[in-house]
Formats: structure tokens, C-alpha cells, sequence
């Protein structure tokens, strides 16, 4: 953009400038204007101004305190303003959509579940359904005060330039995802990035991590699909821009076939479908799900304020066969309990050679793995302690995530606050006036 017709290169200085000040404000401990001014090396005077345009584009407040009989204005505290900007996050898995509303200072505002089964679903009709699932989240997001801005689609799949190239579980190729999302969002000035939702997971456990936390490690996401996100110092690794494809690493040569078209891959142990086929249960119909709990079929939380809801996962139909599947294993049904343990194997087996490449300090399981932790990971354990070279595997480098299956959701939302802080300018254009 070149609003005003401004020169480019005071253009580019006028967006460097307001991100390099927002991110400073972004990073806590209650700077100053002053304070930012002497961190970022910029006169008192511009960065006072920077923080003009900030605060009056609802990016920052300012907390001044009473002058208490001193002279000259008191150096206000700045913070991110929880009332302006929001990340929104959508998620089409194979078996629900997902939407969270993240405000900026990263606290999820609004979190709304469907199911849907959309495995085989025409591409274009899942995405315009996401978009309007979507726009209900932002609209309710706009209710509690906060103005939606970053779309970020996350979804089970191979993705390059915001389309998905290829999606196995969803039998989807070649899909202009971005595309077809904003048709479901209608008149709404948002602008739209599609990921993979196993990426977006790892970014949403870094994110939640609690200060001091360790900034590598590798996130596994059990789904349907069984996805990877590699973390170093905190960012994520993408490769050649398709890593993290572990739920097709072959762990039995010789093994049933896979979506994918080869034999022996992860998922045909480990994805959700596997688990529950190898524990005799229906993973379709409601009535072989014994006491699962009923639930709606939409769930939805608001949050006022800068307030966070809780991480577990909405009582959304779609988890209902993995809860029937722990509470059998907790019973000690046979059937749960032997299809939980070679899973848990042929997790090991997969991920002991991730860690013998990319020794990363820590393995996070999350996704439906979570729920599933106390029978997953005595078989996971073994293998990792078997086979990790030389000797050098510990049990406690082995974590579980407490978002759940809100991770790849929360990571989304987080991922469009992220991008409103590396370039605020581009949020104070679009949300400008249209003259």
C-alpha cells in the first residue's frame, strides 16, 4: 500500500518504525514512551508520535498514573490493548471445524466447535460452511469490543501460498483455500493465510508455554492424521516448507496400505480412525459409543474482557469416541487397552527416529494424544529408551500439551495476532476509512 502518497521510502520507515515500537510494548515490563525511545534507538519526539498512531488505532493504551505534585507529564505505562485488534483462527479438521478469537495481547476471547464430518466433502461447500462459522465467531468478537482483522486457516494437509496442494484424510488437491474461506466470511475487511494445522499446533503450544519454558521441541499432533511441528528458539522450522509429515513415516514396511497411497505409515497405528478400529468401535454412529455424553452440535464461549476461558476442549460430539475410548481403557477393557498400547509402540518407533535426527530437547504429544496420555506412553517410553542413541533419552524429556485439540485453533489465532505485530501498519491501512 502507498496510502497518501507518501514516498515508499517513508513509507517503509514509517512501518518499520511502528513495528519495532509495538513489539517493544509487545514484550512487557511496562515501558515508557521514554523507555521505548532509549530501547529502539529512536528520538523521544517519533517514538511519542508512533505511539500516537498506535493508541489511536486501538493497537496500544496507556496507563498514566497521577502527577503527584511533580512537573512536566508523568511517563505513562504501555501495554497492548485487549479492547482493539484480534487474531481469529479457523480450523477444518476431518471431523470438526473449529474458530478462536484471539485479542492481542494473545488471550482467547471467543471459541466456537462444529462437527462435521468433512472427510470426502466437496472442498468449496467445507470452506464457505468455515467462513460462515467464521464470521459468526467475529461478529461475536466485535460484540465484546474487539475488531477482527487476521484470518488464519489451519488445515490437515500439504499447503504452499495459501492453497492446499494436498490433503489426504479430506481427499482435497490443488484447493484455493484462502479463496474459498473469504467466500464464507463475506463483506469483511480480513485479510487470509492458510497453514498447516500440525504448524500451527507447534505455535500454539510455544505460545502457551509459561515464561522460562523451553523454546524447542517437537510437537506431535494426534488427530485423524498425525502431524509434527519442529520449534527452534522459538520459531517454527518448515523445511523446504512441507515438514512435519511424521504420521507418514513408515513404521511396518509391509503394513496396510494408508490414504497416502504407501504401506506401513504412522497413522494406520496411531490417527484416531486406527485406534478406534483396532478397539472395536464405531467411529460414525452415536449408538456404539456406549456412555458417551450427549452433546451439542455447536459449542460456543465467550470471554469479556481480557478474561481467558478455560483450555479443555468444548463437549463437542466430536471428541465423544475418544472420551468412550479412554474411559474403556480406564476400565481395562482388552480391546482400548491393546490398541492404545501398539499405537504407543509404533508412536515410539516413528518418533525415536525424529529424535536420533533432530535431538530436539524436548517431544510434546498433543491433539487427542493428550487425552489418551497414561495408556500411550508406557509403550512410547520403551521404544524411545530402545532406540534413541546412545543411551542419551531421559523419560522427563517427554511432555504433554495442555491445550489438547485446541492447540492447532489457538495457534491460528495466535499466528494473525503475530502478524498484526510484525506489521501494524498494514492493520491501521486496512482498517482505515475507504475514502
Amino acid at each position: 500500500m502507498n496510502g497518501g502518497g507518501q514516498p515508499a521510502s517513508k513509507q517503509s520507515m514509517r512501518r518499520h518504525n511502528l513495528a519495532l515500537v509495538l513489539r517493544q510494548v509487545a514484550a512487557g515490563q511496562s515501558a515508557s514512551r521514554a523507555t521505548v525511545a532509549a530501547r529502539v534507538g529512536l528520538t523521544k519526539a517519533t517514538v511519542s508520535s508512533l505511539v500516537e498512531e498506535l493508541r489511536l488505532a486501538g493497537l496500544v493504551i496507556e496507563h498514566v498514573p497521577e502527577n503527584q505534585g511533580r512537573v512536566g507529564r508523568p511517563g505513562g505505562a504501555l501495554a497492548l490493548n485487549p479492547q482493539g485488534a484480534a487474531g481469529v483462527g479457523v480450523e477444518v479438521n476431518v471431523d470438526y471445524t473449529a474458530v478462536c478469537v484471539a485479542d492481542l495481547t494473545g488471550a482467547p476471547r471467543v471459541r466456537l466447535t462444529e462437527r462435521a464430518d468433512n472427510r470426502g466433502r466437496d472442498a468449496e461447500e467445507t470452506l464457505y460452511t468455515a467462513g460462515r462459522l467464521a464470521a459468526r465467531a467475529c461478529a461475536a468478537a466485535r460484540r465484546a469490543g474487539l475488531t477482527p482483522v487476521q484470518v488464519t486457516l489451519g488445515v490437515p494437509g500439504l499447503v504452499h501460498d495459501d492453497k492446499v496442494l494436498h490433503a489426504p484424510n479430506l481427499d482435497w488437491r490443488h484447493v484455493p483455500a484462502a479463496e474459498l474461506l473469504v467466500r464464507g466470511l463475506g463483506r469483511q475487511r480480513l485479510a487470509v493465510s492458510v497453514d498447516n494445522e500440525a504448524n500451527l499446533a507447534a505455535i500454539g503450544e510455544f505460545q502457551a508455554r509459561p515464561a522460562g519454558a523451553g523454546a524447542s521441541f517437537l510437537y506431535v499432533s494426534g488427530e485423524i492424521g498425525i502431524g509434527a511441528g519442529l520449534m527452534v528458539d522459538g520459531t517454527l522450522f518448515r523445511g523446504g516448507g512441507f515438514a512435519g509429515e511424521i504420521g507418514h513415516v513408515t513404521v511396518l514396511p509391509d503394513g496396510p496400505e494408508c490414504g497416502c497411497g504407501a504401506r506401513g505409515c504412522l497413522e494406520r497405528y496411531a490417527g484416531q480412525d486406527a485406534l478406534l478400529e483396532a478397539a472395536a468401535l464405531d467411529t460414525v454412529s452415536a449408538t456404539r459409543l456406549g456412555s458417551a455424553p450427549a452433546a451439542a452440535a455447536t459449542a460456543t464461549r465467550t470471554v469479556g474482557g481480557s478474561g481467558r476461558p478455560a483450555l479443555q476442549d468444548p463437549p463437542t460430539e466430536a471428541n465423544a469416541p475418544v472420551e468412550r475410548l479412554a474411559a474403556l481403557a480406564a476400565e481395562g477393557d482388552e480391546a482400548a487397552v491393546r490398541a492404545l498400547a501398539v499405537a504407543g509402540r509404533a508412536l515410539g518407533v516413528a518418533l525415536s527416529g525424529a529424535v536420533n535426527l533432530l535431538d530436539p530437547p524436548e517431544v510434546v504429544i498433543g491433539g487427542i494424544y493428550a487425552r489418551l496420555a497414561p495408556w500411550l506412553i508406557p509403550g512410547l517410553q520403551v521404544q524411545l529408551h530402545e532406540r534413541v542413541t546412545s543411551g542419551r533419552w531421559r523419560s522427563d524429556r517427554l511432555q504433554v500439551s495442555g491445550l489438547g485439540t485446541e492447540a492447532a485453533v489457538r495457534g491460528a489465532a495466535g499466528a494473525g495476532v503475530q502478524e498484526i505485530l510484525r506489521d501494524p501498519s498494514a492493520y491501521i491501512d486496512l482498517t482505515s476509512p475507504v475514502l
